[in-house]
């Protein structure tokens, strides 16, 4: 074993774990799951059979990873944030073949308690914030807060928010990163001079 895991952890044989991946109290992985390398998966986190999850991910205390949700690269989910997998659930009715897929893309972040409905896409190094409730697709560095979650700005890859418009053009450096970012038509890309 190349992981650590807490003896009080459950992981089901056929669970991939990568390299010096931190498997904590009370947390429960699938035998279909897939996990990348240098993940932590906090106190009582559930991670079902058909997820992926990739390398340097960070998912809190009291997550569950449903079936059909999959991480990129350097994903946080803060502590009790939700996923849901089935849009219409129903106790007495099986829907099982209903799954839709959420895909969360490479550095983004979603806040303690927020909630993602199922059949988004969250872009890369996008900043959900506490609490906020995710319906639709949400784009790339876009900082989106409420319920239903509205965008109110833009964030840095260093976890910034950035002084651009929310529509229109500008470009800006991050003070901390100096890394540059551009804004064309309401889409925000990280680019070098």
């Amino acid at each position: 074993m190349t992981y650590y895991q807490h003896p009080s952890a459950i992981i089901d044989d056929g669970a991939q774990i990568g390299n010096d991946s931190r498997v904590w109290h009370f947390v429960h992985v699938c035998s279909g799951a897939r996990i990348g390398k240098e993940v932590s998966l906090g106190q009582n986190v559930f991670v079902g059979n058909k997820v992926l999850i990739g390398d340097n991910c960070k998912i809190q205390n009291n997550v569950s990873v449903y079936d059909n949700v999959t991480l990129e690269e350097g994903v946080f989910c803060g502590p009790s944030m939700v996923f849901t997998n089935v849009y219409n659930p129903r106790s007495l009715i099986e829907r099982k073949n209903e799954y839709r897929n959420t895909l969360v893309r490479k550095g983004a972040t979603l806040g303690a308690n927020c909630t993602i409905i199922c059949g988004v896409t969250i872009g890369e190094f996008a900043f959900v914030g506490a609490g906020a409730v995710i319906n639709k697709d949400v784009p790339a560095y876009a900082l989106m807060v409420g319920v239903p979650a509205r965008q109110i700005g833009w964030m840095s890859e260093f976890g910034e928010q950035l002084d651009l418009p929310l529509h229109g053009d500008g470009e800006i450096s991050c003070q901390h990163s100096n890394h540059r970012y551009r804004l064309v038509s309401g889409s925000l890309k990280k680019f070098t001079s």
